[in-house]
């Protein structure tokens, strides 16, 4: 089962904490259990692992299905949590090369995060003379970027497949009873799956939002709930036992000290894009107020000879979280070479997990030695039920955190800010004096 440690705990937390702090933690956790703290209208996904629908859950196992009968590749378009979540899964479970591996299943492409036009037509092409299907992930589908990328999307489905056969191919996952994507989806016979009222973005990749793209790669999604409802069940006790729980009191006094940044790092780069969904999850939620510790990621070893010159001794403001997933689940051992030109006969027959293990103990030792804190996450495996735990395990710290923070970690009042400012530049209608307003400031800064 997961655990959480400090590394060298006493040298950068000498006091002890965790007593004094209880009583918040309970207050979070209980807050959390009964959607009473702020922003309690998005905590639905605190009982998920077990309250899930299991109608709907039975239907995306068979859309999943439909689509690999059927289809070569599979374009993904949503942004944010829409996507973030169910690329870290299958980049941590199937590989981030997934979509180059010989394999039954569909590749899997993700659109509509961005606004580049090459990226966008790169994968108009590489579906074109395929047969492909789209899952549109938008809770209004009025947001700019995957709107755009659907149009794109739907009028090649229409072109290559004519409206009728082409709507059998567009799945859209949204808004269960209004919207603009849901009063579309069901004016075109579309079949669609719930976004929950109760879950916001990046709490949803135990929904729909995630499970549907991620079946469709033959992962175990029913692993994947059984081990995000063992962690639940784990935190529901109320206890300082909880892994969720010291972590977010390590976090919480970690950023009391003085630490400013939390960096995620692991020593596989299948979990890069897991580091992308933590980043939203915990930059949104904390993110507010003028409070927060900044969430930001490294892939080590590759880091290391980039970033660990400024992690081993610039300014002290950061921390690390370090993800431990176990071992690979391939082993290989270092061949030996007769000349040792290179005078590595010395790890000739060791495995790369041994030698991997061996540097991030070394890079514990001196990170810590250095003035940065490190604390452990030991996963114990790479399988769905393991990743499944784990990423119950960083919502319910987050949620926790949130609250410790006196901060809503349920809204993003902040993200709207650019939004209002590119639709008055881009001249939608209803924002013409704002446009002028802003024009004119970009001509005096330029």
């Amino acid at each position: 089962m997961l655990d959480v440690q400090l590394f060298d705990l006493h040298t950068f937390l000498p006091k002890p904490y965790e007593e004094a702090l209880l009583p918040r933690l309970k207050k979070a956790h209980e807050e959390l259990q009964t959607g009473t703290g702020l922003g309690g209208e998005f905590t639905g996904w605190v009982h998920l692992p077990q309250a899930y629908d299991r109608e709907e859950f039975a239907r995306i196992q068979a859309a999943a299905k439909k689509i690999q009968s059927d289809s070569q590749a599979l374009v993904v378009i949503g942004i944010g949590g829409s996507y973030l979540g169910a690329r870290g899964v299958i980049d941590c479970l199937c590989s981030p090369n997934y979509n180059l591996k010989k394999k039954e299943t569909p590749n899997v492409y993700f659109v509509g995060n961005g606004l580049s036009g090459d990226a966008l037509s790169e994968v108009l092409d590489l579906v074109r003379d395929v047969d492909f299907s789209v899952n549109i992930i938008s809770k209004s589908g009025t947001t700019t970027e995957p709107a755009v990328a659907f149009r794109f999307f739907r009028e090649l489905l229409e072109e290559k497949y004519g409206k009728e056969e082409s709507g059998k191919r567009i799945y859209a996952t949204t808004d269960k009873a209004r919207g603009a994507l849901k009063s579309l989806a069901d004016a075109e016979g579309w079949e669609t799956f719930a976004v929950p009222d109760d879950i916001g973005g990046r709490y949803s990749v135990l929904t729909a939002v995630g499970l549907l793209p991620i079946a469709v790669t033959g992962v175990d999604v029913e692993a994947l709930m059984e081990g995000a409802a063992e962690m639940m069940n784990v935190c529901a006790d109320g206890s300082y036992d909880s892994p969720a729980w010291q972590y977010a009191a390590l976090r919480y006094e970690l950023y009391r000290a003085g630490y400013a940044i939390e960096i995620l790092g692991c020593y596989d780069p299948a979990f890069r894009f897991m580091t992308e969904w933590w980043k939203q999850l915990y930059g949104e939620s904390e993110g507010k107020d003028g409070k927060g510790l900044f969430p930001a990621s490294v892939e080590f070893t590759a880091d290391l000879h980039s970033m660990g010159q400024y992690i081993q001794e610039g300014r002290r403001i950061l921390f690390e979280t370090i993800v431990r997933l176990g071992a690979s689940d391939r082993q290989l051992a270092v061949p030996r070479d007769e000349t040792d030109g290179d005078g590595l006969n010395f790890l000739a027959g060791a495995s790369m997990d041994h030698i991997r293990d061996r540097a991030t103990e070394g890079t514990l030792l001196a990170h810590s030695q250095g003035g940065v804190p490190n604390v452990i996450v030991n996963v114990g495996g790479k399988g769905p039920r393991e990743l499944g735990r784990l990423i119950y395990f960083f919502e319910y710290a987050c949620g926790l955190s949130g609250y410790l923070l006196d901060v809503n970690p349920f809204d993003q009042p902040g993200v709207e800010a650019y939004k209002k400012n590119m639709f008055a530049l881009l001249g939608k209608p209803g924002y013409e004096d704002r446009k002028a307003e802003l024009e004119a400031k970009l001509t005096e800064k330029h």
